[in-house]
C-alpha cells in the first residue's frame, strides 16, 4: 500500500512540475519530464516493462557495434569489478539507447532483469522517459538520475549514472551506464559512481580513437579533462589525420579542415617534431593532391610547379593520386 501511495505521489509531482513550464529552464530533470510527457506522450503511471528487441535484431545491432564492444570490453570489465560489488549493473548501449551488453553479479542479475536492464531493452526517453541512458542521449552529457528523478513511477527505486561515448569523428555512438536498485544508496555515493562512469567512458573514447588510427602517432592536445579526451592522430609526415571530439572543439577543427590534412604545426602552435625539407615537401604534395581530389595538374598549379615536375616529385616520394584517397 505504501509503495502504491509513493507511486501515486510521484505521478502527481511529475504532472505538477510539467505544468509549470518555467521549471524546464532551470532543471535538466524537469526539462526531461516535460519532453517525456508532452513531446513523447508518455504516462508516468504506466507500469509496463521497457520495449525489448527480438534476438535477431539484437544480434544485428551487436554486429554493427562490434568494434565498440571489442574496444570497450576491458574497460567495462574493470568498471564492473568496482561497481558490481556495490550492487550495480553495468550496461553499454547503442546510439538509440538499446542495451548491447550488461554485467551484474549472479545474485543481482534476476533483480535487474525484472527492472528491464537486460540486453535488447530500449531505454531512450521516447520509450521510458527520464532515465540515466535516455536522458544522457538527449542531453549529450553525463547525467545522474537519482531514484524519484526518473519519469516513470515504476523506476523510482533505481539510480542511474550515464555518460556518453563518442567515436573517433566525434559522433555520439553509445552510453555507458551504471544502475543501482538498492534503497540505501546515497546521493553522495551516486555522485562518486557518476564520476567513475564518466572517466570510464572517456577511457573508451580514447581507446576507440587509437584503434581508429593504427600506426599514427597520438598526441594529447590542450583541454583534456572531464569533458572528454583531446587527442590528435598524426602520420609520418606530421600531418593531422584525425582529431577527437574535444580536440575538434578546442582547436576549431572541422571535418572539412581535417580532410585537407593540415600540418601539426598549423593545428597545434609550438608542436614538437621538426621535419626536414624533404618531409615538408612530401607533406605539401600530399595535401595538394587531397585538396584537388587526386587531380595532378590542378595540384601542380596550386604548388606553382609544372605538371612534369609534379610527377617527378611524386615519383621521388613514392606518391600517387591514390595515396590521397582517390
Amino acid at each position: 500500500m505504501a509503495l502504491a501511495s509513493t507511486a501515486a505521489s510521484h505521478v502527481d509531482v511529475v504532472a505538477a512540475t510539467v505544468r509549470d513550464s518555467m521549471n524546464a529552464a532551470t532543471s535538466i530533470v524537469a526539462a526531461s519530464w516535460r519532453r517525456s510527457m508532452i513531446y513523447y506522450g508518455l504516462d508516468p503511471a504506466k507500469p509496463s516493462a521497457p520495449m525489448r528487441l527480438e534476438a535477431p535484431q539484437l544480434a544485428l545491432s551487436r554486429e554493427r557495434n562490434g568494434k565498440l564492444l571489442e574496444v570497450a570490453r576491458p574497460c567495462l570489465d574493470r568498471l564492473f569489478q568496482t561497481a558490481g560489488r556495490a550492487g550495480c549493473c553495468v550496461a553499454l548501449t547503442d546510439a538509440d539507447g538499446m542495451i548491447l551488453e550488461t554485467s551484474a553479479t549472479e545474485g543481482d542479475r534476476k533483480t535487474f532483469s525484472e527492472w528491464g536492464l537486460v540486453e535488447g531493452a530500449v531505454w531512450n526517453e521516447a520509450s521510458e522517459g527520464t532515465n540515466g541512458i535516455g536522458t544522457c542521449l538527449a542531453e549529450k552529457r553525463p547525467v545522474i538520475i537519482f531514484q524519484n528523478q526518473h519519469f516513470r513511477a515504476k523506476n523510482i527505486a533505481m539510480s542511474c549514472m550515464g555518460a556518453p561515448i563518442h567515436d573517433a569523428s566525434g559522433e555520439l555512438i553509445a552510453v555507458l551506464d551504471v544502475s543501482n536498485c538498492r534503497n540505501d544508496l546515497s546521493q553522495s555515493f551516486a555522485q562518486v559512481l557518476g564520476a567513475v562512469v564518466t572517466e570510464s567512458a572517456r577511457t573508451v573514447e580514447a581507446d576507440l580513437f587509437r584503434a581508429s588510427h593504427p600506426g599514427a602517432r597520438i598526441i594529447m592536445a590542450e583541454g583534456h579533462g572531464p569533458g572528454g579526451v583531446s587527442l590528435l592522430a598524426v602520420d609520418e609526415d606530421n600531418l593531422v589525420v584525425g582529431a577527437s571530439r574535444l580536440a575538434r572543439r578546442n582547436l576549431g577543427l572541422t571535418a572539412e579542415a581535417l580532410s585537407l590534412l593540415p600540418s601539426l604545426s598549423e593545428v597545434l602552435e609550438g608542436a614538437e617534431g621538426q621535419r626536414g625539407l624533404g618531409q615538408a615537401e612530401k607533406a605539401e604534395i600530399r595535401r595538394a593532391l587531397v585538396r584537388r581530389k587526386g587531380n595532378v595538374t590542378a595540384a601542380a598549379k596550386d604548388l606553382g610547379i609544372s605538371r612534369a615536375t609534379m610527377y617527378r616529385r611524386m615519383s621521388q616520394y613514392r606518391l600517387t593520386a591514390e595515396a590521397a584517397g582517390y
